[in-house]
C-alpha cells in the first residue's frame, strides 16, 4: 500500500485505475479484518483497527466494505494470516522490502520468487537487504488539517521527531514503538489521517537513470500488484 521511496504516489500514475483500486481495497479490507481479529472489533479499543479504517476511507472505500471486513473477522477462523516480511535485490542490485499478509507462505515465496527471477533480481534472506533501511513510524495527514505552522507545533506536542509538508499532505515521522501513542496524541486535534504506518525509510538512496527508472517501476508494480503484498519498499531513487 504504502512505500516511503515515493513508489506509493508513481503506482497511483500507472493508469488501469479500475484494477489497481480492486487490488487496493483488497488489501485494505484484509488488514481490516486481520485487525478486527487480532483485537477489540470496537476501533476506538483498537489502534491497529482504527487505522486500518482511516486508510480505507481516506481511499474512498465505501463504508459497507468496512462493515463486511470488521464482520468477516468472526468467520472463517481457521484462515489465519500473517504478517511476514521478504527481502532481496532487484534490477541494478536496488534493495527492496516486501511486506505480506498472507495465509499461504509458501504460496507467497514462490510468487514472489518469480518475480525477482524474472526481473534479473534474486530473493534473499530476512536480513539481506533490511540493513540498508530504517524502520521508522510515519503518519500522513490531510493538507488541509491543518497549516504547515500548525502541524509543526502538534509534532511536537505529540511526542514525535519530525515532520515534513509538501503539496499534498504533511507527513509526520516518530519511533516505530511510539506510533500509536503518538497518533492518539494527534487525534485530539486532527480527524483526517491518510495512514498510519511503520516503514522502511532507505538510509541512502541509490541514482538510476531514466531507462532503469521505467524497468525498476514496472518491477516494483509487479510486487504490489501480488495479492499477498500489503507494501513495497526500495532505495532505489525515483
Amino acid at each position: 500500500m504504502a512505500g516511503h521511496s515515493h513508489w506509493a504516489g508513481i503506482k497511483h500514475k500507472k493508469g488501469k485505475a479500475d484494477k489497481a483500486r480492486s487490488n487496493l481495497f483488497s488489501k485494505l479490507s484484509r488488514e481490516i479484518t486481520v485487525a478486527a481479529k487480532l483485537g477489540d472489533k470496537n476501533p476506538d479499543m483498537n489502534a491497529r483497527l482504527r487505522s486500518a479504517i482511516q486508510s480505507a476511507r481516506s481511499s474512498n472505500m465505501p463504508k459497507d466494505n468496512i462493515q463486511r471486513a470488521i464482520e468477516k473477522s468472526e468467520m472463517n477462523t481457521d484462515s489465519n494470516y500473517e504478517n511476514i516480511r521478504y527481502e532481496g535485490f532487484g534490477p541494478k542490485t536496488i534493495a527492496v522490502i516486501v511486506e505480506t499478509l498472507t495465509n499461504n507462505k509458501n504460496r507467497t515465496a514462490s510468487n514472489l520468487r518469480t518475480i525477482f527471477q524474472k526481473n534479473g533480481g534474486n530473493l534473499g534472506t530476512q536480513g539481506s537487504a533490511s540493513h540498508n533501511f530504517k524502520q521508522i513510524g510515519v503518519i500522513k495527514i490531510e493538507k488541509s488539517e491543518a497549516s504547515n505552522e500548525r502541524i509543526f507545533e502538534l509534532t511536537v506536542d505529540s511526542g514525535a521527531n519530525e515532520c515534513f509538508s509538501n503539496e499534498d499532505f504533511h507527513e509526520i515521522q516518530c519511533d516505530k514503538n511510539e506510533i500509536y501513542v503518538v497518533k492518539k496524541n494527534l487525534e485530539k486535534n486532527i480527524s483526517n489521517f491518510l495512514s498510519t504506518e511503520i516503514e522502511w525509510v532507505p538510509l541512502n538512496k541509490i541514482a538510476i537513470s531514466s531507462v532503469e527508472k521505467e524497468e525498476i517501476i514496472n518491477f516494483l508494480g509487479s510486487l504490489d500488484d501480488d495479492d499477498d503484498v500489503q507494501s513495497v519498499y526500495t532505495n532505489a531513487k525515483l
